[in-house]
C-alpha cells in the first residue's frame, strides 16, 4: 500500500510524464514531415471546384473523404475509378439521370466549371490516405 506522500508523487509523476508524451506527439504530428494534406498543390481551379462543391450541396448526396451523405457514390478516388471523361459528361449533361434508381440532378455545369470540379477531385485523389481505400457506402456501392 502506498502512503499519501507516495501516492501523490506517483500521481504527479505520471501526470507529468503523460503530459510530456502528449506534447511530444502533438509536435511530431504537426511537423512538416507528417503533413499529408497535399496543400502545396492547391490551385485556383481546385479552389473554384471546392466552391462549386459547396455551393451546389454535393455533400447532401455524396461523400468525399468519408464525409457527407451516403445516398450517392463516394467521390474520393472517383477519377481513378471512372476517368475524367465520364465525370465531365456527368457534370455537363443537361438531362437528369437515374443510375440504379437514384436520381442525379442535371446541374448542366459549363465545361470550365466541370474542369474546376475535376481539378478538385484530382487534388483530393492525391491526398495520402495512409494506404486506406475509400469508404464506400453499401447503398452507393453499386454505383461505383
Amino acid at each position: 500500500m502506498l502512503s499519501k506522500k507516495q501516492a501523490r508523487a506517483f500521481f504527479l509523476g505520471g501526470t507529468v510524464v503523460t503530459f510530456l508524451i502528449f506534447i511530444g506527439l502533438t509536435i511530431y504530428s504537426f511537423s512538416k514531415s507528417q503533413d499529408q494534406s497535399n496543400d502545396e498543390n492547391i490551385t485556383e481551379a481546385v479552389v473554384r471546384g471546392k466552391h462549386l462543391w459547396e455551393a451546389n450541396n454535393c455533400m447532401g448526396c455524396h461523400t468525399i473523404l468519408g464525409e457527407g451523405a451516403y445516398y450517392a457514390p463516394e467521390l474520393t478516388k472517383v477519377i481513378d475509378r471512372r476517368g475524367e471523361g465520364y465525370i465531365k459528361a456527368v457534370l455537363t449533361t443537361p438531362v437528369d439521370w437515374a443510375p440504379n434508381g437514384r436520381k442525379m440532378v442535371a446541374y448542366g455545369f459549363t465545361p470550365e466549371e466541370a474542369a474546376d470540379l475535376i481539378a478538385f477531385f484530382d487534388w483530393i485523389d492525391d491526398i495520402d490516405l495512409n494506404g486506406f481505400d475509400t469508404v464506400v457506402s453499401p447503398l452507393a456501392k453499386d454505383n461505383n
